[in-house]
């Protein structure tokens, strides 16, 4: 409370732009509006607008929009030509008059008591960024356990490539003092879902000041995001960040968590999409991340190009396979005799923890290896 009171004593009248995104939303968004604005009217001590920003919705998103923006003051519509939340945030930060441009999902997963914490340390100049994290000390989250998994996954990657020191980049939850926010958002690349992680590395290396905040957050089951293409772009992003020159170790490091991320993927997709039993969807989980992982070794930890060494390289890649596979495989069929009814997504978590522990004990070896 002492950051809150400080921030108004330093600042009389700070204005906020709180921008929702929306793709589709016909459904919940003027339920979300209503009640966003209903909430900054009733007792939020800043300026405040409300801007939709419509990234081409094509069923009657936009209609309701318009309408909400012609009937509610203090909200304000925007239609983008394409897709992209990214897109939508940089056109309206960028376009804002502001003193700290914000966003939020349009479900309103975080409680919204935790808005002035975020916006506060950014108008009383105590930070440049502000973020909510469901990962941090003190949040209470409410979600699926594959929806945790994933992002506790994705966010130890970060962490691991790129030295990142906060805990929940993807978090729908964020404010940026404007002046920063025009500083940052031309130079970020991506303008989708990537957008939020790429932002938050720009300011890391530039030596501004990350708030991070623990957050309330209830999940919506009828989010729009599709996890398994989002994942891939968020790990080429990774991936593009990294490339400035991290060590050996690092990158050797990052195409190991990436394997493991994406055995996840393809076992969830296996026994959940295809129903394969659990050996099946464990031998093609491990035979293609196996195979990926010896190549993204070679051309990108090691710089190896050609065939030098390929026959060295695979025929290594193959020991860690069979040793993975059998390792693995035993802990499997050790859970189905212990619990035969254990959910899949169990089965995963169980794996993913003999996977971590076979990528520490690698890590090691390369490490002492002088990598």
């Amino acid at each position: 409370m002492a950051m809150e009171r400080a921030a108004l004593a330093v600042v009389r009248e700070p204005t906020i732009e709180i921008v929702v995104p929306v793709y589709n939303e016909e459904r919940d968004l003027e339920r979300g509006v209503r009640r966003l604005r209903a909430y900054l009217d009733a007792g939020f001590p800043f300026h405040s607008h409300l801007t939709i920003a419509d990234n081409a919705s094509d069923d009657g998103t936009r209609a309701i929009g318009e309408r909400l923006a012609e009937t509610i003051p203090g909200v304000g519509y925007i239609r983008l030509s394409d897709k992209g939340r990214g897109r939508a945030l940089a056109t309206t930060w960028l376009l804002s008059k502001a003193d700290v441009v914000a966003y939020m999902d349009v479900d309103l997963s975080t409680d919204l008591d935790a808005l002035l914490p975020l916006v506060a340390p950014l108008i009383s100049g105590h930070s440049d960024v502000a973020i909510g994290s469901r990962l941090a000390t003190g949040s209470r989250v409410r979600r699926g356990a594959k929806r945790e998994l994933i992002s506790r996954c994705y966010n130890a990657l970060l962490h691991l490539a790129l030295g990142t020191p906060f805990k929940d980049a993807q978090c729908g939850f964020k404010a940026v003092r404007a002046d920063t926010a025009r500083r940052l958002v031309p130079r970020v690349e991506n303008r989708s879902w990537f957008f939020d992680t790429e932002l938050l590395v720009l300011a890391q290396r530039a030596g501004l000041r990350i708030h991070e905040i623990p957050v309330d957050w209830d999940d919506d089951p009828d989010s729009r995001v599709r996890i398994v293409p989002t994942a891939i772009e968020d790990l080429r992003g990774v991936w593009r960040l990294m490339r400035s020159g991290p060590s050996r170790l690092v990158r050797f490091a990052v195409v190991g968590v990436a394997s493991t991320i994406a055995y996840g993927l393809i076992y969830i997709a296996l026994r959940d999409g295809a129903h394969s039993e659990a050996w099946l969807a464990n031998f093609a989980g491990l035979a293609i991340t196996a195979v990926a992982n010896t190549v993204a070794n070679r051309r990108y930890t090691f710089g190896v190009q050609g065939r030098q060494g390929a026959a060295a390289d695979y025929a290594a890649g193959l020991i860690a396979f069979v040793l993975g596979l059998t390792m693995i495989t035993g802990a499997a069929e050790a859970l189905r005799h212990l619990a035969p009814a254990v959910p899949h997504l169990v089965e995963v978590i169980a794996l993913y923890l003999m996977l971590r522990g076979w990528i520490d004990a690698r890590l090691q070896v390369v490490t002492a290896n002088g990598a």
